[in-house]
């Protein structure tokens, strides 16, 4: 729809397994995907959070209620659609406590974080989403930008 370069995170965290991949290399990557004239990068690392903000032009907050969060996570080890390809090769769903336990602290770790990138990169326009609603209106407000633009 939008022919941007997509980059999920976790391709390029991890290895099979879910072990972790030099950092080194991994921001090494990032760099690259942020050179690039547009992209969207999916997924998280706080530690090179500011790397990719400096280059964004809009950052996109998933705030999901932590009740949704687990229950997702839990369902998509039963119900994950085939065409999604955003883990690397071997790297089967799989729900871990120091996962549960990320996800609990998750919101508390990055405001701080989030407040932190607003004041530096004020011309990075942060929309948090909290719910499938917001998500549904932000792709129709986004599609109507594109449809007006011909893009």
């Amino acid at each position: 729809m939008l022919n941007i370069s997509l980059y999920h995170l976790d391709k390029h965290f991890f290895e099979a397994n879910w072990v972790q991949r030099n950092y080194q290399d991994f921001l090494n990557q990032q760099q690259y995907f942020v050179s690039q004239s547009s992209w969207i990068i999916d997924g998280n690392s706080s530690k090179s959070l500011e790397l990719r903000n400096s280059r964004a032009d809009i950052c996109l907050y998933f705030n999901f209620p932590r009740y949704l969060c687990y229950y997702r996570t839990i369902k998509r080890l039963f119900h994950k659609h085939p065409a999604i390809d955003d883990r690397a090769p071997g790297c089967h769903e799989t729900v871990r406590w120091s996962l549960l336990e990320y996800m609990w602290g998750y919101e508390k770790r990055m405001r701080p974080i989030l407040s932190q990138l607003k004041t530096n990169y004020p011309n990075v326009k942060l929309i948090e989403l909290r719910s499938d609603q917001d998500v549904i209106l932000f792709s129709e407000n986004l599609l109507q930008v594109i449809n007006q633009s011909g893009i």
